[in-house]
């Protein structure tokens, strides 16, 4: 008896479908994909000080500027406090107050680009860019120009002393 076999020829792929999948897809992933900007600043923590080389060093400025819920305090860290800004009447920090006085020690110490930020922990992040940039740069007319001058670049980050309350001390 002859056998019989059957010729099978083979499937062919039907990738219509998919195709139209990725036809549509593609172009909804790409419109709706979040291009953002990341803007990256250079800090630094500030260096662990002793008592002895703080002494020795008494007549530099150690700039730092504290931020506290209730206003800025800016200071030397070995000569103490200079000035306490407080919050404006809004309830808002005055960075522009933060700035002119930026600007005051600036002119007195030409050659001091160093700077401590201090913030406490309950203060906003949009707080503390503020300052981050007031302490930065500032901007100065010069003639008829208005150009940025460089302040404070090398900002370093910390934490705010814990201020010591007035009924505290027993």
């Amino acid at each position: 008896m002859r056998l019989r076999r059957l010729r099978r020829e083979p499937a062919g792929l039907d990738v219509t479908a998919f195709i139209n999948l990725i036809v549509v897809l593609v172009p909804f992933l790409l419109s709706t994909a979040v291009f953002s900007r990341l803007a990256v600043v250079d800090l630094s923590l500030p260096a662990q000080s002793t008592g002895a080389l703080e002494r020795l060093s008494a007549d530099k400025l150690n700039l730092e500027v504290v931020i506290r819920a209730d206003g800025i305090e800016v200071g030397d860290r070995i000569g103490g406090l200079i000035r306490r800004i407080p919050r404006a009447e809004s309830g808002r920090h005055d960075i522009a107050a933060l700035g002119l006085l930026a600007r005051t020690i600036k002119e007195r110490f030409p050659d001091k680009t160093d700077a401590t930020v201090l913030p406490e922990p309950n203060v906003p992040y949009d707080v503390l860019v503020q300052v981050m940039d007031a302490l930065r740069a500032g901007r100065q007319v010069q003639g008829a120009k208005v150009v940025e001058v460089a302040l404070f670049p090398d900002i370093s980050i910390g934490d705010a002393p814990v201020r010591q309350a007035a009924g505290a001390a027993r």
